[in-house]
């Protein structure tokens, strides 16, 4: 008696798939579909994250004139523009003891009363 191929389906759609016996998906469509969905958890999260710091980002750039390299700004201001103090790139403790925040090259020193200063930092 001739042995029974056991039917495989589409990951994504779950219609049988003809062809060669290691196919997964049926087409590019089935295929593409099912691994965006697969990694759209994760990237979500990352992406989430690159977004609030590209916009802190530009908060920063945008309250720091072109012509001058420090600005102070409070903290209102910044949280009305929408900047996120959770979301910084790295941090940079100078030799008398400030520790600087940055979100790329832009970042702020918490001073006394709310007020933050914000600097650019300089090529090396």
């Amino acid at each position: 008696m001739p042995e029974q191929k056991e039917t495989k389906t589409c990951l994504f759609c779950k219609k049988p798939v003809k062809g060669r016996s290691d196919k997964k998906f049926c087409d590019d469509y089935c295929r593409a579909a099912y691994n965006n969905e697969l990694k759209s958890a994760a990237n979500n999260y990352i992406r989430n994250v690159n977004n609030a710091l590209g916009k802190n980002r530009r908060i920063l750039e945008s309250l720091l004139p072109e012509t001058e390299s420090t600005v102070k700004a409070n903290k209102d201001k910044l949280i009305e523009k929408g900047f996120q103090f959770k979301y910084h790139t790295h941090q940079y403790t100078a030799k008398n003891g400030n520790t600087y925040f940055y979100c790329y090259e832009y970042g702020y020193l918490p001073l006394d009363n709310n007020w933050y200063l914000i600097v650019k930092r300089t090529e090396e």
